[in-house]
């Protein structure tokens, strides 16, 4: 059986079946995908498959979302992360690395805060919310411009989960992301974490990530060319290729550039790498 195969399995947390799908070999350095608001890990698995060559790739389904059974009220980010932390005891995962989407990495970061012990490193790509454009108004306008920026097969499958997760639910979650301020929670991240941006995302500015990234005490910023919001989905394989080392930890001497002395003559193809005392 190919290990980079996806197959479906299914965990109670707190009496509700969360559905996740797992790729890669037994054993293998443990990677879980954190997906963003309304949508499901379908839209992981092409990242998914690329990454179980070398980890045991887990994309988990939030409760509510996906093939997960929904809580009778929509949850907030902390109690999605919480959902999260449930999930992995339930499946025996004492650490690993993380790779959020969008709302999915300010799950992330609230797990790294609260039980940091779960978390060995953390990738954030593409983080919400913007503090420069938090109102829902803003938010829903950047989405508008985005969504002619990716592949039309991802906005049907996009569509396709929002129908899933039902209207009520996913405005109840964006209300929550929206209250969430994820840039009061990275100062107090202790793990290293790299910050992924598409340089044609309209949704997270390249100002707000390069903040992102100095409020991380062990923090760097990937910018990829040619890649929007959803780079994990478009173009996975520039994706997979920057995250790649990082997650391996050999992200230091793998030809990325220090943010010092790269940032001033920076272009949309430029790597940034930045590590912060």
């Amino acid at each position: 059986m190919n290990s980079s195969a996806t197959r479906s399995t299914w965990t109670t947390v707190n009496g509700l079946r969360v559905h996740a799908r797992v790729a890669g070999a037994v054993g293998a350095q443990p990677v879980v995908l954190v997906h963003g608001l309304g949508v499901s890990s379908r839209y992981f698995v092409p990242t998914q498959t690329r990454l179980a060559q070398r980890f045991r790739v887990y994309a988990v389904d939030l409760p509510g979302f996906g093939k997960s059974e929904s809580p009778a009220r929509p949850l907030d980010i902390p109690g999605l992360a919480s959902a999260l932390a449930g999930w992995m005891q339930a499946n025996g995962l004492t650490r690993a690395a993380f790779v959020g989407n969008s709302m999915g990495c300010q799950v992330i970061a609230c797990l790294a805060m609260c039980r940091p012990e779960l978390v060995e490193r953390a990738v954030l790509s593409a983080p919400t919310m913007d503090p420069h454009a938090r109102g829902a108004v803003r938010q829903l306008l950047r989405l508008l411009v985005a969504a002619p920026r990716e592949r039309p097969v991802l906005l049907l499958l996009v569509a396709c989960d929002y129908v899933k997760s039902g209207v009520i639910r996913t405005a109840i979650t964006f209300r929550h992301a929206l209250s969430d301020r994820i840039e009061t929670r990275l100062p107090h991240l202790p793990m290293p974490v790299m910050v992924v941006r598409g340089a044609r995302d309209p949704i997270v500015s390249q100002r707000w990530v390069e903040e992102a990234a100095a409020l991380l005490p062990d923090g760097r910023l990937r910018v990829l060319s040619g890649s929007a919001h959803a780079a994990h989905f478009s173009t996975p394989a520039a994706f997979t290729g920057a995250i790649g080392p990082f997650l391996l930890d050999c992200d230091a001497g793998c030809g990325t550039r220090d943010a010092a002395t790269s940032n001033a003559s920076a272009s949309p193809e430029t790597v940034v790498a930045r590590s912060l005392p």
